[in-house]
């Protein structure tokens, strides 16, 4: 049962007064209550979420890009207009004159100019600004964005996931990471942030009355943490949670509408290819025909789920390779490659090389799909499937930070874990391959054995033409799967419910928030 909570701000400054006073103004009594099972993803402002979507969604209430997505693709947000000029390889943003920060101030196009140079000079890990050469203001609502190089993905990457942050604060603050004063949350977005209980996993916005694009529906957003959005929602503790399938029905006949997500979530077994026997492509092909992907749905998430494709990208995405190469379960097969690397199976059914048998660590944790943490039974499900081919397992189940910091630090040999953004733009390939791009993404291959690859996952970046570009991901996909740097096991069945009686329609946007985020939580539903 999800506890209802007092809230209080207790600060002298001035901005917190500023903020209270405006928010106490509102006429609305609406309150949407979220449920989720984490609770703690860090304080909802750049430098300070956590690494994971449901991190920053929790900041995009309170930041807002130059455009956003709606349930049908790209809309206007701070930038009412945008185009491209080829031959200055730049992108023009004509800014909503009605834009305030939450302040009171004007938000200008000498904010974004600030923030793209603020995050050239202090990176913010959710976006790539390597290819913007400089910003420059023609007036008080134009801003032109010049590329060094083209930038396939750049509406994506930076158009739509670049919080813009305002000059008059941030530009006295010379360590981000570390600041802390109630001014590092005055944003642009529809909600200005009020409370963070770490502890209890709870968080208090209040509606910007002078939001540009009109009052938000809900005075007050909370998000509480609970573990059990089945008997949250019916007991009308929550509006809004996600839910596992056997929920479904339970859940309509009280009224709940239920909405169901693409697939653009994937679960996935992370392999340390830097050591050996993982090292070896052969090695890692032995374990995707070990590996039944059919099977782990079917015993851990009762058939709710659907098989991935080894090439990372979305079976749903529009640039999906039909003709990515497959591993049927073969125990058979796998044995066969083991055996032709040298290995042999002793008396134990376990194999051995020079005399050494062949233990494989295999890191688990309860992380699905969202953010959302659930126990399941993956980890076991793989280990009995490698077994059976007579390989030693030590399975070892732990929270998802210490899986997340083992496997960032490459102190690990096999890792269950998982990720979204693959029915996004596909710039996630590189994110999810390359440690070029993916260095601060726990979920990243970080491989760059194969000279082939990396020119490819090159090229698509800079293919401006989306034709020629789909070749490319398509060449993306082949290569990858072959590879096997990582294997991808299933996409689960993706739900989520809510109250309609509270006069708000939730949505998975397509293709994710921002870059891939799949969460019903777009902030378009509190806004339109």
């Amino acid at each position: 049962m999800v506890k209802r909570f007092k809230w209080m701000i207790v600060s002298v400054a001035p901005i917190v007064f500023f903020l209270v006073f405006q928010s106490s103004s509102l006429s609305q009594a609406t309150e949407i209550r979220i449920a989720d099972s984490t609770g703690d993803w860090g304080y909802p402002n750049p430098y300070r979420h956590y690494p994971r979507g449901p991190g920053y969604v929790r900041m995009s209430w309170v930041f807002d890009t130059l455009i956003w997505k709606d349930a049908g693709g790209y809309i206007p947000a701070l930038a009412r207009s945008w185009s491209f000029d080829p031959k200055r390889l730049a992108f023009i943003f004509e800014l909503n004159p009605k834009a305030r920060w939450h302040d009171g101030q004007p938000l200008t196009s000498e904010d974004v100019v600030f923030t793209t140079g603020y995050f050239k000079r202090y990176p913010y890990r959710w976006i790539t600004i390597d290819n913007v050469s400089r910003a420059e203001a023609q007036g008080p609502q134009r801003v032109v964005i010049h590329l060094s190089k083209p930038y396939s993905p750049f509406l994506s990457d930076i158009g739509g996931t670049m919080p813009i942050l305002p000059k008059h604060v941030w530009e006295r603050v010379a360590n981000p990471e570390a600041y802390s004063d109630p001014q590092a949350f005055i944003g642009s977005g529809p909600y200005l942030f009020r409370d963070f209980n770490k502890a209890q996993g709870t968080y208090l916005y209040e509606a910007f009355a002078d939001y540009y694009q009109g009052r938000p529906k809900a005075g007050r957003l909370i998000y509480v943490r609970s573990g059990k959005p089945l008997v949250s929602l019916l007991t009308g503790e929550v509006d809004l949670a996600s839910i596992q399938p056997d929920m479904v029905e339970p859940l309509k006949q009280k009224g709940m509408v239920i909405i169901k997500d693409e697939r653009g979530w994937n679960k996935k077994l992370m392999i340390n290819h830097r050591k050996p026997p993982f090292n070896e492509k052969a090695f890692r092909q032995a374990l995707a025909y070990a590996i039944n992907q059919k099977e782990i749905i079917d015993k851990s998430h009762r058939g709710f789920g659907t098989p991935a494709s080894y090439g990372l990208l979305s079976i749903d995405h529009e640039m999906y390779n039909p003709k990515t190469p497959t591993y049927s379960h073969d125990p058979e097969k796998a044995r066969r490659i083991i055996e032709s690397l040298g290995y042999q199976r002793g008396p134990d059914g376990r194999y051995h090389r020079d005399g050494r048998p062949l233990k494989i660590e295999l890191l688990a944790s309860t992380i699905t799909v969202g953010g959302q943490s659930i126990a399941d039974r993956d980890g076991e499900v793989i280990k009995k499937q490698l077994e059976a081919i007579g390989l030693q397992v030590d399975l070892v189940s732990m929270e998802q930070t210490t899986t997340d910091s083992r496997v960032k630090n490459w102190e690990f040999d096999l890792a269950v874990s998982g990720h979204g953004g693959i029915s996004g733009d596909p710039r996630i390939l590189n994110e999810m391959i390359s440690s070029h791009y993916g260095a601060g993404s726990v979920n990243s291959a970080r491989y760059d054995a194969n000279p082939v690859l990396n020119k490819l996952l090159e090229d698509q970046m800079v293919e401006m033409d989306e034709r020629r570009r789909k070749a490319i991901v398509h060449q993306i996909q082949k290569v990858y799967a072959e590879d096997l740097p990582a294997i991808s096991l299933y996409y689960p069945d993706s739900m989520a419910a809510y109250n309609p009686k509270k006069g708000v329609v939730w949505f998975f946007t397509k293709g994710g928030i921002s870059k891939g985020i799949p969460i019903p939580q777009n902030k378009m539903s509190l806004v339109r």
